[in-house]
């Protein structure tokens, strides 16, 4: 699969994965295999809507959003609104 399309969200996402090594992160990396524990979701919950200024909708907040980098981009993008595409 492509690479994530926003080069800060990559940034900001890689600190949270701390068994991701030196694999490349793409939309199909699984964030909780990779080291993100519940804590860390809400810490980088918390630096994603700080960062784009968005907030994710109470219906977002869900396993399914974080269990991969491309699914949490796909909520970050879609409260973007038409300036970002998904992956």
């Amino acid at each position: 699969m492509a690479d994530l399309v926003d080069a800060r969200f990559t940034e900001l996402l890689t600190p949270y994965l701390p068994h991701l090594g030196n694999r490349e992160l793409t939309a199909d990396t699984p964030l909780r295999a990779y080291g993100l524990d519940s804590m860390q979701a809400i810490e980088l919950m918390l630096s994603v809507e700080d960062t784009y200024g968005v907030e994710l909708p109470d219906e977002q907040l869900t396993e399914e959003t974080f269990s991969t980098a491309g699914k949490l981009w796909d909520a970050v993008s879609g409260q973007l609104g038409d300036g970002a595409d998904a992956v």
